[in-house]
């Protein structure tokens, strides 16, 4: 009985330290949303002596806070440029890759679990086929 009790006890705090640190953890990333809201990121390479300032990659956010383009420089332009669209539970739910002419390279959609966690994406080709695809699988050991 004694250890029974310890056993409800040990998972008792387990789960309460599990809830904790999740509500903890969602208003982390809700206050990193609140400082991304329609904000734009612009990454530059310079020489070491500050010099020949290029421009290197660039990443957009919503209003939401959620990125939602984001592109790759070389020195002649534009290298790739990936946009991100989310459903009304802002769950990204589909990833288009363009080339550096800006014409799609690969189109990934995503599917979740009900519990939000990732089920699997699908890779297509520009034309709509579909080319891969990975599933998730989640298990506690």
């Amino acid at each position: 009985m004694k250890n029974t009790f310890k056993i409800i006890s040990a998972l008792s705090l387990i789960l309460f330290f599990s809830f904790s640190l999740s509500a903890q953890e969602d208003q982390t990333a809700t206050s990193k949303r609140e400082f991304r809201k329609n904000l734009v990121i612009k990454e530059y390479k310079t020489d070491a002596k500050g010099g020949d300032r290029a421009l290197e990659g660039e990443v957009r956010y919503n209003e939401k806070g959620y990125k939602v383009e984001e592109i790759e420089y070389a020195p002649y332009g534009m290298k790739a440029r990936t946009t991100y669209e989310y459903d009304e539970n802002n769950r990204c739910i589909k990833e288009v890759l363009y080339d550096d002419r800006n014409k799609v390279k690969r189109i990934r959609k995503i599917e979740y679990n009900e519990d939000g966690t990732k089920k699997a994406h699908y890779n297509y080709y520009p034309n709509g086929r579909l080319y891969s695809s990975k599933q998730f699988e989640y298990s506690l050991k």
